[in-house]
């Protein structure tokens, strides 16, 4: 549950440094809204966060995802227009 070798203290906190895994690449605002990676938008979030500008193949995917998002709306914007 905890990653590495960190224990947790007595109040269940977790010592200075440690992180739970399904937190990592999570917004902290995301957070707080009870989002992680064991929830579908959480695990969203901290796939599309993972991804890095530098790497061409990360700049693909993630076009690739702007498009799963955007072309369904423009086909639905386009179908109750016309």
């Amino acid at each position: 549950m905890y990653d590495d070798d960190a224990e947790a203290h007595d109040d269940g906190s977790l010592p200075p440094g440690a992180y739970l895994h399904s937190m990592q690449g999570i917004p902290e605002d995301a957070q707080a809204m009870g989002l992680d990676r064991n929830v579908t938008e959480g695990a969203w979030l901290a796939f599309a966060g993972s991804l890095r500008a530098t790497k061409p193949s990360h700049r693909l995917v993630a076009w690739l995802l702007l498009a799963a998002i955007v072309l369904p709306l423009v086909l639905t914007l386009r179908y109750q227009l016309f």
